[in-house]
């Protein structure tokens, strides 16, 4: 029965088509962006970027996707080489974004030989194209009798990726190979899924295809691809619609994306869910989309939104974690996920046409994406955590390329991000200085940006008019006033009148932003940010690096006035302003902007640092805001802190993607399989005597601790122990507790002994693991 009535409706949507869009462009946009191909940028911070981007970056992956068999996959797949898929089955959309990167870099400038190459890899995927339509290297080589039968397998993630590249490669060229080829997978899509039978699943695992689809009407105008992308979105998540079964959280595929509230699942997958549902009800006008779009933004910006703009908190899944679940050191914030969340912020500024959204933008280019590419051009973070021992470095690829490939087709587009327009209205979203030409109703405006933004907060604007005959009047021009300066949400409140026949050389603008240095707090819910502060300057989130300082910077406890001063350093990074201020000691700190650490000496990096005068145990209240500015009211005298213990945890040896903190975090577990939290394992440690040590700061009394053990029998090699043992502190010897309780090993609660009172700096467990086993601790608890 459902077969039919799915069959029905895919038919039904299809032959009414005009029932969703009448015409190309979206009627319920707020704004238009002004195209990347319009905009040029000319400054000393994002032009030698997209430089290194175009002669480095995108050679760089092309040699990794060379030497990797990700480009020879199609000749096989082709018949025109002989050997097996090499790599991930979804190694081929790793091509397809070097081969959308190259178009946004052509259509910026000739590169004939860049050109040759990319039609030559595009002459690959013609030819292993099916006649049916069909296009997957790893599925006509490896799986062929298994198409369209396994959700977690990407085909149509592929497909989407395919779809984008066409398109740009369509628009940089005029070359039409690509487009046709895109065209013909997609028209055995809609067949596939809409006319015969369904395939085993409804819709994508991975969610890409769908604002894809989006660009390839608007670019062709036919209304089938819009019909396509609306009916992935509408089964999504709707049981009822479907033969499949609804796959669960992980995919966003848990109920009806019109009911969704909570961002939760694989942090890049829902970002580009929502990239396409946004496009889908800039169309539509679905009110039901945009209020669930209005409420998962809100729950995204306001929760689970790292401060470098970075999203998704856990390593298990690379997806969110709960509201206000933001741990530091072992944050996953997937440079993906960063750059979807660009893309979804950028369609949620159009269709609404509200700066708060632009805001994001910045916030994430500036920090959570620039960090993902080094100054190198060919070196990649995969994973920023905001807090490092000294482990965590980029690297030249990965088998698992997303993000490389992912950087070097964002970089070029960024141009597309500056500007909108409304009528005879143009909106300057970012600041960033050269030249961008827009067509307004009335005429035509060329407006030339000169600032040495993000390090200058002086934007100057010139404009150059040419109106249609007979206009006169003026057009408005909008400045965005970012989040940063203390407005909550940001917002277009500066606006000028430029007249179309003002003389030349009267039309200037000058807008001074002060780059205030702001300390920022965190929401008191966020546990791992208690008592501490994050450095901001204009849209730079700043860091410490154990190379620039002599406090070991995981201990870094910043003066109550940090007295803090700033310096322009034209030889250090690329050119990048220096802050310094000072720790409660009095000795000297230095901070950097986080997009550029990793890039000298091997050490520990620090965002959040603890901030004297600030309580860790009743923190600061921010309201509904998950950041706001510390103000000097918000700091309490030393002698009112004085009864807080300042633990510090250390331990023979942890997991480098776990951390020590974690079994002092105060994140209640659910069970001892709960991979959801973050958790201090000594993994690959078997059968080893190992030890995790607590230091108060300040002699307490204790006489009761709780330790809740890891294990993840069935999924990995950690049991719990199979004894331990506790000691404490006295002087500088540590001395067994006095007990005649057990010490327990149980699973799946807390395992509490209660001992003899001592007075003590510290406590210290002695952990036998199992045989061949290693083991972990999910929480420590003492009182």
């Amino acid at each position: 029965m459902k077969k039919t009535i799915l069959k029905t409706i895919c038919l039904a949507l299809f032959a009414a088509g005009t029932a969703f869009a009448q015409e190309n462009a979206p009627k319920h946009l707020k704004f238009q962006a002004v195209p990347f191909t319009a905009v040029k940028f000319d400054n000393d911070f994002w032009s030698p970027r997209l430089k290194t981007n175009r002669e480095i970056s995108i050679p760089h992956n092309y040699e990794w996707c060379e030497k990797t068999g990700r480009f020879t996959n199609f000749a096989k797949a082709a018949k025109l080489q002989d050997g097996d898929f090499e790599g991930i089955y979804f190694n081929d959309s790793d091509v397809y974004k070097f081969l959308e990167g190259t178009a946004y870099s052509l259509a910026d400038r000739s590169d004939p030989a860049l050109e040759k190459q990319a039609d030559d890899v595009i002459a690959w995927i013609a030819a292993a194209q099916q006649p049916n339509g069909y296009l997957n290297s790893y599925f006509s080589l490896r799986e062929q009798d298994k198409k369209w039968t396994q959700i977690g397998k990407h085909e149509l993630y592929c497909a989407g990726h395919l779809i984008e590249a066409a398109v740009a490669y369509k628009q940089a060229t005029g070359k039409e190979t690509l487009l046709n080829v895109a065209e013909k997978f997609a028209d055995h899509i809609i067949d596939v899924f809409c006319v015969q039978k369904s395939p085993k699943f409804a819709v994508p695992g991975h969610e890409e295809i769908e604002l894809a689809l989006i660009k390839l009407y608007q670019w062709t105008g036919k209304e089938k691809y819009l019909t396509l992308s609306k009916y992935f979105v509408d089964l999504r998540g709707d049981q009822s619609k479907r033969n499949d079964k609804i796959s669960g959280t992980y995919q966003q595929d848990h109920q009806p994306v019109r009911e969704q509230s909570e961002i939760v699942g694989h942090a890049v997958r829902a970002v580009y869910l929502y990239a396409g549902v946004a496009d889908n009800a800039a169309y539509s006008g679905d009110k039901e989309l945009i209020d669930a779009m209005d409420r998962l933004w809100n729950d995204v910006v306001n929760k689970k939104m790292y401060i470098t703009g970075g999203i998704g908190a856990r390593h298990e899944g690379e997806a969110f974690g709960n509201a206000y679940e933001l741990p530091n050191r072992t944050a996953y914030c997937e440079t993906c996920a960063a750059i979807g969340l660009v893309f979804w912020a950028h369609r949620m500024n159009l269709l609404h046409g509200d700066a708060k959204y632009a805001d994001v933008v910045e916030r994430a280019i500036y920090n959570g994406v620039l960090s993902g590419i080094g100054r190198d051009g060919k070196s990649f973070f995969y994973v920023n955590p905001l807090e490092s021992i000294g482990n965590h470095h980029r690297q030249p690829f990965f088998s698992c390329a997303c993000c490389p490939t992912n950087v070097i087709r964002f970089l070029p587009s960024l141009p597309g991000y500056q500007y909108t327009v409304a009528g005879n209205t143009i909106y300057v979203n970012q600041y960033i200085a050269g030249k961008a030409t827009i067509h307004l109703p009335d005429g035509e405006v060329t407006i030339t940006q000169t600032t040495n933004y993000p390090w200058d907060g002086v934007v100057n604007f010139k404009f150059d008019r040419k109106p249609k005959p007979g206009i006169t009047g003026t057009f408005d021009v909008k400045l965005r006033q970012p989040q940063w300066l203390g407005t909550v949400n940001g917002n277009y409140s500066v606006t000028y009148h430029v007249d179309w026949k003002q003389p030349v050389g009267a039309e200037k603008i000058t807008m001074d932003f002060p780059l205030q240095i702001r300390r920022i707090v965190a929401n008191p819910k966020v546990t791992a940010d208690n008592g501490r502060v994050a450095i901001q300057r204009g849209p730079l989130i700043y860091c410490f690096e154990q190379v620039d300082n002599e406090v070991p910077v995981l201990k870094i406890n910043l003066a109550s006035d940090p007295e803090f001063k700033e310096e322009f350093r034209k030889d250090l990074l690329g050119g990048i302003v220096v802050l310094k201020c000072k720790n409660a000691d009095g000795r000297e700190l230095t901070a950097v902007p986080y997009y550029a650490w990793d890039h000298r000496a091997m050490g520990a990096m620090n965002v959040w640092v603890r901030q004297q005068g600030l309580s860790k145990t009743q923190p600061v209240s921010t309201g509904e805001q998950l950041y706001a500015d510390l103000k000097s009211e918000m700091l309490r005298p030393d002698s009112e802190l004085e009864h807080e213990i300042e633990t510090e945890i250390s331990a023979s040896f942890c997991f480098p993607n776990d951390s020590t903190d974690a079994a002092i975090d105060g994140i209640e577990p659910k069970n001892s399989n709960d991979h959801s939290i973050p958790r201090l394992t000594f993994w690959n440690h078997k059968g080893t005597s190992e030890w995790v040590e607590v230091d108060f700061g300040k002699t307490i009394k204790v006489s009761q601790s709780s330790v809740y053990w890891f294990d993840d029998a069935g999924k990995g090699g950690c049991r719990v122990p199979k004894s331990w043992t506790l000691s404490y502190l006295d002087g500088d010897q540590w001395k067994p507790v006095k007990t005649a309780e057990t010490f327990g090993v149980k699973k799946d609660q807390y395992n509490t002994v209660q001992f003899d009172t001592v007075e003590t700096r510290g406590l210290r467990m002695e952990i036998q693991l199992q045989d061949e086993m290693s083991g972990g601790v999910l929480e420590w608890k003492y009182q």
